[in-house]
């Protein structure tokens, strides 16, 4: 499955992590006793909306002083597929919005000119979207989505966050054969979060980030929908961070990670949320839908920064695809003044699934010896119970 082309590479730890990998299971934010409105999925995971799936491929591998080209390595592929292995094919309804557009998104101009998204989101870091959208090209290809011949037209998106505090991330690690893995090894049920995938590398708000998710579900017109949020969470500052309401990282001292940068200018990463849900919506509502994530990062303290790339998709897989332009095809969709419980669905399972992300991750080291700590369960709770916000 790796290059023959680099042979050092052989080496690689390289970790599979898709959903439902089994194995020790991290803590949750709600394990700890965090608070947060709304009643989760069973999962409390974007997989909670049915047909969605997901992949991880993550590579750590090395130690010690920066050699470009051959690590160390923190990095990785997410690959969030709207209708599962039928992606290939079948489109789904979605919007994008852009908060703050210091990062990427490929093929967001053609989504927002359509109206739909046209195979998996995959997310990974700033210097690998090129390979990834190539591998998603091939991908589409092999699997024969357009014709017998493969897809012969095809605009991939893929979202970046930076991993270069820890990663070789000018070393281009992340290979086609990874994106490629990412997407064959994606899975329905429990999601695996923290330091994988895309999410490697990551730094959330002064403390190690990565790939986060949550679910809500939202009643309607008598039976239940799902809204399912992916996050990977690489922005903000210490100094800013809030959960429950409380400002736990002015209780919870300790070193900036970015130590060449003072911490009031530290906002440097970037944030990519994925909305799913199965709650019947036309494309400029999916956009609406879209617009309520900067919601739920407000809740956790980000401002948003100059140098952060906020960066967000919603789909939804109610409906079918568009067809083949062949005859007149319906649509389903809620109406507008039943949007409320979406969008608060939205705004709950994005502030969620950021304090899973931390929560999941764990202390990790990089190159020339950059160091990033982890959330601290501990103190969380320590901080958490003195102001009254400790649920157990």
């Amino acid at each position: 499955m790796l290059s023959s082309a680099r042979p050092w590479f052989a080496a690689v730890a390289l970790l599979l992590a898709f959903a439902g990998t089994a194995g020790e299971k991290a803590p949750r934010a709600r394990d700890l006793g965090v608070p947060f409105d709304g009643t989760p999925g069973p999962l409390n995971a974007i997989t909670d909306v049915a047909g969605v799936t997901v992949g991880h491929v993550t590579l750590i591998e090395g130690s010690g002083k920066l050699v470009v080209g051959k690590g160390p390595v923190r990095t990785g592929v997410t690959a969030v597929l709207p209708r599962g292995a039928d992606s290939v094919a079948r489109n789904v309804f979605a919007g994008w919005y852009a908060q703050n557009g210091n990062g990427e998104m490929t093929g967001t101009t053609w989504v927002e000119e359509s109206g739909s998204l046209e195979g998996p989101v995959m997310i990974t870091n700033t210097h690998s979207v090129g390979t990834v959208r190539d591998a998603v090209v091939r991908w589409r290809v092999v699997h024969g989505a357009a014709d017998p011949t493969g897809a012969w037209w095809s605009l991939p998106v893929v979202a970046e966050t930076w991993d270069g505090w820890l990663n070789d991330i000018n070393g281009f690690h992340v290979t086609t054969e990874h994106a490629l893995r990412a997407l064959d090894e994606a899975r329905s049920g429990a999601v695996t979060e923290g330091s994988v995938g895309g999410g490697t590398g990551m730094i959330c708000n002064g403390f190690k980030g990565g790939i986060g998710t949550a679910s809500r579900r939202v009643p309607l017109f008598g039976r239940t929908y799902t809204v399912g949020v992916l996050v990977q969470c690489n922005y903000g500052t210490r100094e800013n961070l809030r959960i429950a309401g409380i400002p736990v990282g002015r209780e919870i001292p300790g070193d900036t990670p970015y130590a060449w940068m003072p911490s009031d200018r530290a906002e440097t990463g970037s944030i990519i949320v994925v909305v799913a849900t199965d709650v019947p919506l036309l494309p400029h509502q999916l956009k609406r839908v879209a617009r309520r994530v900067p919601l739920g990062l407000g809740r956790n303290g980000s401002i948003s920064g100059n140098g952060s790339g906020d960066i967000f998709i919603a789909f939804s897989t109610a409906n079918a695809d568009d067809g083949e332009g062949k005859e007149l095809v319906p649509a389903l969709r809620v109406p507008n003044d039943a949007l409320d419980e979406v969008f608060a669905a939205t705004v709950q399972s994005t502030e969620e699934a950021i304090v899973n992300a931390m929560v999941a991750a764990r202390d990790m080291t990089g190159v020339d010896g950059h160091f990033v700590p982890a959330l601290p369960h501990d103190r969380l709770r320590e901080v958490l119970k003195a102001h009254a916000r400790l649920e157990k």
